[in-house]
């Protein structure tokens, strides 16, 4: 059995705790492994858009703004700058950059975009990138989809 003492120690200060550790010899006949592994899953959280929702203000609110896609982009965004999602269409996840720029995460075909209405998670890359065509979204529920296409989203007028 590993000493729990042992843990604390390798989480809090792991260099001090495995140099006392190899300063002392375990008992004959007694072999133990410590695996420690670390998985960074970043959550993006679903934007709250509902149609007809009132500010508080005594302003009237202004009238819902219609996005549209524009061919060509970057078919990568890195990780740090997503915001927020949003699902406006049933093959895609809207996506929120810091700086107010939008993306379109295009799903493949047999990825319905219904099941990312909660947020979804990424395991970032080593390279901080998300891509097309390479990384996979994954929904609260398990399911997973990969990225086809990024498009720019700009407003209409």
């Amino acid at each position: 059995m590993i000493d729990p003492l042992l843990i604390l120690q390798l989480a809090l200060a792991p260099d001090a705790a495995w140099q006392a550790q190899a300063d002392r010899a375990p008992p004959a006949g007694v072999r133990a492994q410590v695996r420690i592994e670390r998985h960074i899953v970043v959550r993006i959280p679903r934007m709250n858009v509902a149609p007809g929702m009132v500010a508080a203000s005594s302003a009237p609110p202004l009238p819902p703004i219609s996005w549209v896609e524009r061919s060509g982009g970057d078919q990568c965004v890195p990780v740090s700058s997503l915001a927020a999602a949003s699902i406006t269409r049933p093959d895609a996840v809207d996506l929120v950059l810091s700086g107010g720029k939008r993306m379109r995460a295009r799903l493949g075909e047999d990825c319905p975009a219904l099941g990312f209405y909660s947020g979804f998670y990424l395991r970032p890359p080593a390279d901080g990138q998300i891509c097309a065509r390479r990384d996979v979204i994954r929904s609260r529920s398990g399911g997973e989809c990969r990225i086809e296409t990024f498009r720019p989203l700009v407003p209409t007028r």
